[in-house]
């Protein structure tokens, strides 16, 4: 399947056309509205789901090398993607070092609707992948954190201020390691590793079949919270720090794609990676960033990532991704 065909498709997925949806509910100023505590719930399941059937995965096929060199190459990726964009957002933008650290760690790390969404798309195209893409999904979180309050400190000494963190580094390594949505996502993957296939036929009912319905209404109320976002965001997106929501996806995914050629990864598994370099958080990071670096400016970065980033992943990002994919792992 092409390119262009693989992108039809997805724009056409119930999963896209629900998050434009509340995207246009949003921008029409619509009362549409889904109760956060509703929202979290959705979110817990998502988690749930995803990170169980990874566990189950693994418990079939097992640990091996292609898993360990995986999980390293992931950390690298996520250490080294903010250092590349923050030197790009201190050349073409006039963000300061704090603010461009900030920015760059949402990019390093990933978001986790995006990769459940992208592994709907590779189900749907008959690509299998490895289970344990679950955990890199989870190891790709705090690296990239690590990196971004380094390159803060440092460019804040250049510019002869003071990053002011909120919290020491131990401190901040806690509150990212069991923020809940890592907890329960490594927790179910571990669940589903240990009760293997004998646990998935037991709650199989719960985690495979209402899945897809879910997502939906989950990314409509991200399509809301995006909506939001952007008609806010006009005075703090310029038009580099927009044009970086766009092109640096595409440059991360590029990166990613030359460790998939050195790793034995399946088609869909190769997808997989490519997306979660591609990927900019939304949930942890921001989190993160207001404990760390308080004096950062969450409309920049959370305009980016969920504004811009996560809108052009899920409707253009994914399909060229899996392109990638086949490209360098068929």
């Amino acid at each position: 399947m092409s390119g262009v065909e693989l992108a039809i498709q997805n724009l056409t997925s119930p999963m896209v056309l629900f998050f434009a949806l509340g995207a246009f509910a949003a921008l029409v100023r619509s009362d549409l509205t889904i109760p956060e505590a509703v929202a979290k719930t959705l979110a817990l399941y998502l988690m749930l789901s995803i990170g169980f059937k990874g566990g189950v995965e693994v418990a079939k096929s097992g640990i091996d090398a292609t898993m360990v060199l995986t999980i390293a190459a992931s950390i690298v990726l996520s250490f080294a993607i903010p250092v590349i964009g923050y030197t790009l957002l201190r050349a073409t933008t006039r963000l300061s070092a704090v603010d461009a650290a900030a920015v760059s760690a949402h990019y390093g790390s990933i978001s986790i609707v995006t990769f459940v969404a992208a592994t709907e798309v590779v189900r749907s195209l008959g690509l299998t992948f490895e289970g344990y893409l679950i955990a890199v999904a989870a190891v790709m979180e705090t690296p990239a954190i690590v990196s971004a309050l380094l390159l803060a400190r440092r460019g804040s000494r250049q510019e002869g201020g003071k990053t002011d963190e909120g919290e020491s580094m131990p401190a901040l390594l806690r509150e990212v390691a069991f923020n809940g949505s890592v907890v329960m996502l490594v927790g179910s993957f571990v669940i589903g590793w240990i009760s293997g296939e004998r646990g998935m036929a037991m709650i199989a009912p719960f985690v495979v079949d209402p899945f897809r319905g879910i997502l939906c209404l989950f990314l409509l109320d991200m399509g809301l919270v995006a909506g939001r976002g952007l008609r806010q965001s006009g005075k703090v997106l310029t038009p580099p720090a927009l044009a970086f929501g766009i092109y640096f996806p595409l440059i991360s995914a590029t990166l990613a794609g030359l460790f998939c050629l050195m790793l034995d990864l399946s088609v869909g598994g190769a997808a997989l990676l490519i997306t979660l370099a591609a990927s900019a958080s939304y949930i942890a990071v921001p989190a993160a960033m207001r404990l760390a670096l308080p004096q950062a400016n969450p409309a920049l970065y959370l305009s980016l990532s969920l504004g811009v980033t996560f809108p052009f992943n899920l409707t253009l990002g994914i399909p060229l991704y899996v392109w990638m994919a086949e490209t360098v792992a068929g």
